[in-house]
């Protein structure tokens, strides 16, 4: 290789393109903002670069994981969202893990009982020191899953406008 030879790029990553626009709302925690926020920053980046225009995503904060379930039902229930995500930290023991618990049975069942699929990226650690080396673990943590939960909402939502084109056209 000489000088003027530059290495060659990695390959850019290509992924499918939805046939309608696509809306997704975020609900997060304020509980522990400064690590939560993670998330949401990386599903951003993320999720724009899978298909779904910036301008079609929409952050809600809440006070706590508790509150997470009620705003994600009254989301979906305004049926504008072909998607929402919900993002919070509990950490985990005590009345903590019931919190938990109780947020993620709730998600799933608002996804079934509205059609619009629920993604969680509520953690639950078992405790959170105030330390700079666990909150930049839970940072990295948290920004992984945003990423994460990017790749599985756009593929789930290209999975079932796949399914509901085929419903409607009598295929399945």
């Amino acid at each position: 290789m000489t000088e003027t030879d530059s290495p060659a790029a990695p390959p850019t990553a290509t992924y499918p393109r939805f046939a309608r626009p696509q809306r997704v709302a975020f609900v997060q925690s304020s509980w522990h903002h400064d690590v939560v926020a993670e998330c949401w920053q990386a599903f951003a980046r993320e999720i724009v670069v899978r298909g779904v225009a910036e301008s079609q995503v929409d952050l809600f904060e809440v006070p706590g994981s508790f509150e997470i379930p009620l705003h994600v039902q009254t989301l979906a229930k305004t049926r504008r969202y072909t998607a929402i995500v919900a993002a919070g930290l509990v950490v985990d023991g005590g009345l903590t893990g019931f919190v938990a618990e109780t947020v993620i049975r709730s998600l799933m069942e608002v996804q079934l009982r509205t059609e619009v699929p629920v993604f969680s990226a509520i953690a639950t650690p078992q405790s959170l020191d105030s330390g700079d080396e666990q909150t930049a673990f839970f940072k990295h943590h948290f920004a992984a899953k945003g990423a994460e939960v990017a790749h599985a909402c756009a593929d789930t939502l290209l999975s079932l406008e796949r399914l509901r084109g085929q419903v409607a056209a009598g295929i399945v």
